[in-house]
């Protein structure tokens, strides 16, 4: 398996046109509102430890009203959402494969349409399972739109070399999948506390699915500013920038990376491999301003009044990508800037910055703290303009920690 690797020094590219260095936004975001949300998620031993943090959107290929929204819930495992935002099914992690183990934990989802299993093609719900260090796979029947486990019992781990390296965690993290012209379908995986992205070809094993690893590429953790000074972002000690937010252009196979504590990266798939050196789309506002890890308060301290002035409009964590498709390679490529709780957009095909948006208080709460998002641009009752789903990290009003997810009517994004 071939290693790609970008030197751990390397050059910063400053942004793209329209987007000066250091600069934050004077423009506020265009404000939107979400029109339905799904019911709460409690962290906590009486929500079953259910956090809210990704989703992915079925479109039924007959019956757009039958259409989904697949979600992970972290330890409380998947949750499936119909068009008006209520919970169908809810699918339970599994558990730990021994006494000192991790039990599953997804983080990650994304579908797969039209894969093949056994004598017909179905569609796949895959999901990073971070406790297990593993990709699982779920069949969405569209008559009874009900998801069933197809993950082969023997699928192996996609980064460990072991249980014992398992549960130190650092495994499947972010996740985003392609099909290729030549039908092959592949899923894009970051790991955890890492910045490696691991490139893993989906496989059928005896009517189930599995996976095998087949290209891996590593961002750097160290950057050498315009000025000649080295910058690393800081990070929990031991831990490298990881990679979250993953998504493939299903047209072109660019893919995109938000490498959280750093900025968004662009890079490519072609013959099964990631193809050339990954480039800078945007850097986070805090690229390049020195921080140090404060193990009191058990959070890295930055120093802002030491801004060098090398970073972009980002606020970090960059996490969720989605792309909003209007042609076969325009669109919009969506951003979920964490920090400011705004979302950036860029021109699918460029990455020109085309402009931000907010998720604010209407019918239902806005959206704080995203870190995953999805979106689709066909039309669907109650959305008329598509559907867009964005992750809520502060649900309110609650006096527990509360998170879900929003639905949006995407036609803004036109």
């Amino acid at each position: 398996m071939r290693r790609l690797a970008i030197p751990a020094l390397a050059v910063v590219p400053l942004l793209l046109a329209g987007a000066p260095a250091g600069a934050t936004p004077a423009d506020a975001p265009r404000p939107v509102r979400a029109v339905v949300e799904t019911p709460s998620l409690y962290d906590d031993s009486a929500g079953g430890d259910a956090d809210a943090d990704d989703p992915a959107i079925w479109v039924h290929p007959t019956d757009r009203a039958g259409s989904l929204v697949v979600a992970t819930a972290k330890n409380g495992g998947l949750r499936v959402y119909d068009l008006a935002a209520r919970e169908r099914q809810v699918i339970p992690t599994p558990p730990a494969p021994g006494p000192d183990d991790e039990s599953g934990r997804f983080n990650n989802v994304d579908l797969v349409s039209g894969f093949r299993l056994g004598h017909r093609r179905v569609d796949l719900a895959v999901v990073t399972d971070r406790g297990r260090d593993q990709l699982r796979f779920y069949r969405i029947d569209p008559v009874t739109r009900l998801l069933t486990d197809v993950t082969a019992p023997d699928v192996p781990f996609a980064f460990s070399a072991d249980q014992t390296e398992v549960n130190e965690q650092r495994t499947a993290y972010g996740l985003g999948t392609y099909t290729d012209p030549a039908g092959s379908v592949y899923a894009v995986v970051s790991r955890r506390s890492t910045p490696e992205v691991g490139l893993f070809r989906l496989v059928e094993r005896a009517g189930r699915v599995s996976y095998r690893p087949v290209d891996r590429l590593t961002l750097p953790s160290a950057f050498t500013l315009p000025d000649g000074s080295g910058w690393s972002p800081c990070t929990d000690p031991g831990d490298g920038p990881q990679v979250e937010g993953t998504v493939v252009d299903p047209a072109t196979g660019v893919v995109h990376l938000a490498q959280e504590k750093v900025g968004l990266w662009r890079t490519r798939l072609a013959g099964g491999r990631f193809v050339g050196t990954p480039t800078s789309v945007e850097r986070v506002r805090e690229f390049g301003i020195p921080a140090r890890y404060d193990a009191d308060e058990e959070d890295c301290v930055t120093d802002h009044a030491a801004d060098p002035g090398f970073g972009g409009r980002i606020a970090q964590d960059v996490e969720g990508l989605t792309i909003y498709r209007t042609g076969r390679t325009s669109g919009t490529l969506v951003v979920s800037s964490q920090g400011d709780d705004t979302f950036y957009t860029y021109d699918r095909r460029t990455d020109r910055p085309t402009g931000r948006f907010a998720v604010i208080d209407g019918t239902v709460d806005g959206s704080q703290e995203c870190d995953g998002a999805a979106v689709v641009s066909t039309p669907l009752p109650g959305f008329p303009g598509g559907l867009l789903v964005v992750h809520d990290g502060q649900n309110s009003p609650s006096t527990r920690t509360d998170t879900n997810f929003k639905f949006l009517d995407a036609g803004f994004l036109r």
